[in-house]
């Protein structure tokens, strides 16, 4: 079996940890493993037969069985083999993965839930009195007392790595425990392995669905931690995703899981060249070395196809051409930006299932040619392009695309706006002052998350041209 180049899984708060229940639940239907974590059964058995199990797949997809025979699988990417752990010789995976959380609730209902005999009992971090939605808790106060303890079960999960390739985390900005410990996590984790990636799956407030008042805030905070400790930042908004499952799926009412499963198809993709054989791979360094032309500017789009009305599905067509335009398409980017306002600097394109480079390739460049307007030119062959020969479950080809575009300015700029409207009136401030924080961190945070117009100056020169007319409605077809 060639060589795993692991990845560790850090998902914290409420939010983290309900997107990485489905996350890995997702994993073991891919990899056909039961919710014990053992392999070797029909997978069609386990999902179909439960319910619970089978949810990861509702509103979306029919789960089918997988090929969870094939040699070349890399569950080891995700997953430690334990072997003999019941006394039988057979080989149990557990996830490499940490659950922390300032409450106990969210996890508590992991451990008694489907997947609560999944993880390793000691990777559970909890505390009791919560960091109510204040960031300055879960990075000063509450969330410091814990950190320790994350770190030496990240550093005993490391220890047991062949290859370790680097670390994702789950979160959302705009709370306490996901925002505030969570960028606490990073940058301790930036200073303990300086040389691996640092991915984030990070969930940013959207215009239309807010959460909590001061939102703003911790968001500010956390993307001036972002800039200077993560490698590769990708931005996830509720309402992108409410508008996928009504506007796309059809789900008249969307719940939590449904969203939920919309990132993790996303998150399966990201690292699926990883995880399966293919002909062209990608991993998290690859990515980042293709997608990020300047370091600060590590904030990418994510994007998925197809997305169908499960009632229709015997009247889409997902040829390669239509599944690359669909990338580039508004209404199938997770994150409320319009990318007819910007232009990408860079683009990583992942396809699953059977299909050939040289259609891969073809695809990616008659749509770039067509839509020469939408890139810069001054980096030739910006859209890179990796190939997996196994699709997801229930699907025969897939494809996901990470985007760096200068677009997503507009997401900064939103949260600035309404920061500026809160701070200049001081107002919710003392909430912060009172863990020690000094109001000089909002300044500098303000300042730092402004330089990320770089976005604009990186591309304004290029630009100039292309803004004298109004943006064309759709990406040509």
């Amino acid at each position: 079996m060639p060589l795993s180049r692991e990845i560790i899984n850090i998902q914290a708060g409420q939010a983290g940890n309900q997107v990485g229940e489905t996350f890995w639940q997702m994993l073991l239907a891919e990899h056909g493993i039961d919710p014990s974590g053992v392999r070797g059964i029909q997978f069609s058995q386990t999902v179909v037969g439960d319910p619970e199990f089978a949810s990861v797949n509702s509103n979306i997809l029919a789960p089918t069985p997988c090929n969870f025979n094939d040699g070349a699988q890399q569950a080891g990417v995700y997953f430690d083999e334990v072997t003999g752990a019941s006394g039988d010789g057979s080989v149990r995976y557990v996830p490499r993965s940490v659950q922390v959380d300032l409450e106990a609730g969210v996890c508590n209902k992991l451990r008694g839930g489907v997947l609560g005999t999944l993880f390793r009992p000691d990777t559970y971090v909890t505390a009791e009195s919560g960091a109510g939605n204040n960031w300055a808790k879960g990075y000063y106060t509450e969330g410091a007392e814990l950190v320790d303890s994350i770190l030496d079960i990240v550093r005993k999960q490391s220890e047991s790595c062949d290859a370790l390739q680097g670390f994702q985390i789950l979160h959302s900005l705009g709370g306490g425990t996901g925002a505030g410990l969570g960028s606490l996590m990073l940058s301790k984790l930036r200073e303990e392995f300086p040389d691996r990636m640092m991915a984030t799956f990070s969930i940013l407030p959207s215009p239309n669905v807010s959460e909590t008042i001061v939102e703003p805030y911790n968001t500010m905070l956390s993307v001036h931690q972002l800039v200077d400790n993560s490698d590769l930042t990708i931005c996830i908004d509720n309402e992108a995703l409410y508008n996928i499952c009504t506007n796309t799926l059809k789900v008249k009412t969307p719940n939590f899981s449904d969203l939920n499963n919309l990132i993790a198809r996303v998150m399966c993709g990201v690292s699926t060249s990883l995880r399966f054989p293919g002909q062209l791979n990608g991993d998290l360094r690859k990515l980042g070395m293709n997608l990020i032309p300047f370091p600060r500017l590590h904030f990418l789009m994510p994007s998925y196809a197809p997305f169908y009305d499960p009632n229709a599905k015997q009247y889409e067509k997902n040829s390669v051409p239509e599944l690359t335009k669909a990338l580039f398409d508004r209404k199938n980017l997770l994150v409320a930006c319009d990318p007819r306002f910007g232009r990408y600097l860079t683009a990583a394109t992942i396809f699953r299932g059977s299909i050939s480079s040289r259609e891969a390739e073809v695809a990616v460049r008659e749509m770039q040619t067509r839509n020469s307007q939408h890139f810069v030119e001054w980096i030739p062959d910006n859209v890179s392009v990796s190939l997996v020969s196994v699709p997801p479950v229930g699907q025969t080809q897939a494809a996901t695309a990470l985007l760096n575009s200068t677009s997503i300015q507009e997401l900064f700029k939103r949260n600035m706006t309404s920061f500026s409207a809160m701070f200049k009136r001081r107002a919710f401030l003392h909430w912060y002052t009172g863990e020690g924080m000094d109001i000089m961190e909002f300044t500098e945070a303000e300042s730092n998350t402004h330089d990320l117009m770089y976005y604009q100056e990186a591309t304004l020169d290029a630009e100039e041209d292309a803004y004298e007319e109004e943006p064309s409605e759709v990406l040509e077809q």
